[in-house]
């Protein structure tokens, strides 16, 4: 049964944890380097930010949204 918790261990350890701990070693050597998949994340989100802005300015400026008092139950 403990070889069980070993095998288990020994997955995480060494093989899904692995890229982290590659990512450990990299950021002594180079910081951009190893938070590229961050920026590339923050450059997703930016894009995607500025999409939703301009889509939202699309309808605004259509009037397609009903902004009368009674548009929303709670209101």
């Amino acid at each position: 049964m403990t070889d069980f918790f070993y095998a288990i261990e020994d997955l995480f350890v060494n093989v899904l944890f692995a890229p982290f701990d590659a990512f450990a070693v990299l950021e002594l050597e180079n910081w951009f380097a190893a938070n590229a998949v961050n920026w590339l994340f923050m450059i997703i989100g930016a894009v995607a930010f500025v999409y939703w802005m301009i889509q939202l300015k699309k309808f605004n400026d259509n009037n397609e949204e009903d902004k009368s008092i009674t548009s929303h139950s709670y209101l």
